[in-house]
């Protein structure tokens, strides 16, 4: 008993097992939308219909309070702290899906209304955790090991997807897409995540990188303290205060982050194009829209259904690979390596997407067509997760320092939303007007992704924030920003010859590596 109790006790423990389960609101929001989307009784409650344009822009909407959201909370988080910040975003969720919840429950010509208020508001909440939440966990975890913890958190995204589905489809199942709890379960099942959060929130530290940044040195030491333990302390305070003091004397404002001219607009846009790739890579359109995707294979509307939760089950489990390989092969690799994957997985489904739309006149069966393309399917989504889902959280967090890391981070998930609003908007438009060939889109928007990550994007993985801050700066003085000339292509790959574990500097971890 006193060793689980001990186990549970354990501060880094807590805190991954925290910022995971904060993490998965963002999935549970896509699986949950998917099948929601084709209840008979939601479409007639929301008076529309299962082709209009309007069931993309209530699912969209939702990015655009994570736009908005991730800024006012990145700026509560550097003025009042993590903390504070990511309580306020949980409470905010926790509104917006009460609302999404009682639309059109005895108020039927509102519905739509109050639908709409309660994806914008949970867009806040969520928009703001997901700015936070990175960092937090970023700002308590190693050089060595900031990926991996980061890549598991993500991981949990994925079970939070499989779950808003799971739940999706057996409601459905159970009582029809005539019913209008066949939609409604889902939705109010997702407050087990912020009210389970907000009862937790209180046993977990502020960072004490935070605490050191505002002058509150006893706090940062107790913080390290319940972290690292008392034995380890001083040394890690130390090592703080001194990167403190390194860039104290520089204060960095959002323009100094979008003006051309400002001392931090390099790394903001290495940080804006690495969530517009993510989005070019098509998984969005995937995740929201996947069963509607197997039927274009030429499936029935059920095996569309079970295959898309297959579909979610194998993307968890080769999501544990990334967590593997971002800290031991780079982030580069894993991007460049996974659009090309899943481009080419793209151009396949466009041939068979091709080959299922027509196969009556090519007197071909329907059925390997839809197995072979089901396939390309997993292998992409189960690539994306590799090489694309949590990478572009991460970097934004390597690449700015600590007076600019939320605002970097909400940056990254301002983008992130305007992307997915497009991208979630304008798929079923396109799916009605371009059919597969919308695959091919997919397919060259993956081509350029990896393209311009080749050539632009640093790989951060096994330096600390200084040293990828110098990448930056070195940039500025060689007036390029190829990643292949700036110090002769040194950031093209991991630093050589360094080890895990590393007593120096911040190689030591605050979180160690679980």
């Amino acid at each position: 008993m006193s060793f689980l109790k001990e186990a549970f006790m354990d501060k880094k423990t807590e805190i991954v097992l925290f910022s995971s389960t904060a993490i998965a609101l963002y999935g549970y929001d896509q699986g949950m939308m998917s099948l929601i989307n084709t209840n008979y009784d939601y479409l007639d409650t929301m008076g529309i219909r299962g082709d209009d344009p309007v069931v993309g822009i209530i699912v969209s909407v939702y990015y655009l309070g994570c736009a908005v959201g991730s800024v006012f909370a990145s700026l509560l988080a550097d003025k009042s702290g993590r903390k504070p910040s990511i309580f306020a975003c949980l409470a905010v969720t926790a509104l917006g899906n009460l609302l999404m919840f009682v639309a059109g429950m005895g108020f039927d010509k509102s519905a739509m209304a109050v639908m709409f208020l309660g994806r914008i508001i949970m867009g806040l909440g969520v928009g703001g955790i997901d700015a936070v939440i990175p960092v937090y966990s970023s700002e308590l975890n190693s050089d060595g090991g900031r990926g991996e913890a980061l890549a598991k958190e993500f991981q949990s995204n994925i079970f939070g997807l499989n779950m808003a589905f799971a739940i999706n489809l057996a409601v459905t199942k159970a009582l029809g897409k005539d019913n209008q709890w066949a939609w409604r379960i889902p939705i109010i099942v997702m407050q087990i995540y912020p009210v389970l959060l907000l009862t937790f929130i209180y046993r977990l530290p502020e960072t004490p990188r935070w605490f050191v940044f505002h002058g509150q040195k006893d706090n940062a030491k107790d913080a390290l303290t319940d972290i690292y333990g008392e034995k380890n302390m001083h040394g890690k305070y130390d090592e703080l205060v001194k990167a403190h003091e390194a860039e104290s004397s520089h204060s960095v404002g959002y323009s100094d982050m979008i003006l051309p001219s400002g001392e931090q607009f390099h790394p903001a846009v290495v940080t804006v194009m690495g969530q517009v790739n993510q989005a070019l890579t098509g998984y969005g359109a995937v995740s929201v829209y996947g069963p509607q995707i197997f039927e274009l294979l030429g499936l029935g509307i059920s095996e569309s259904e079970y295959l898309t939760q297959a579909n979610y089950i194998s993307y968890f489990f080769l999501m544990t690979f990334a967590w593997l390989l971002i800290d031991r092969v780079g982030r580069r690799i894993l991007m460049v390596g996974g659009a090309f994957g899943i481009a080419g997985c793209f151009l396949l489904l466009t041939l068979l997407g091709g080959l299922a739309q027509n196969s009556a006149e090519l007197g071909i069966p329907n059925k390997p067509i839809a197995i072979v393309g089901g396939i390309a399917l997993f292998v992409a989504t189960g690539t994306f997760g590799i090489g694309w889902l949590s990478e572009v959280w991460l970097i934004p967090t390597e690449i700015f320092p600590s007076t600019s890391r939320a605002q970097g981070s909400a940056i990254s998930v301002v983008i992130w939303g305007l992307a997915n609003f497009a991208v979630t908007m304008l798929t079923p438009i396109l799916f009605n007007n371009l059919n597969y060939w919308l695959f091919l889109v997919f397919a060259v928007t993956n081509t350029f992704a990896a393209w311009w990550t080749w050539l632009y994007s640093p790989e951060t993985g096994g330096r600390t924030f200084e040293q990828n801050q110098s990448f930056f700066e070195d940039a500025d003085k060689q007036n390029t920003w190829s990643v292949l000339k700036v110090n002769d292509g040194e950031f093209r790959n991991m630093p050589k010859g360094e080890k895990e574990g590393d007593e120096n500097g911040e190689s030591q971890p605050l979180l160690g590596r679980l």
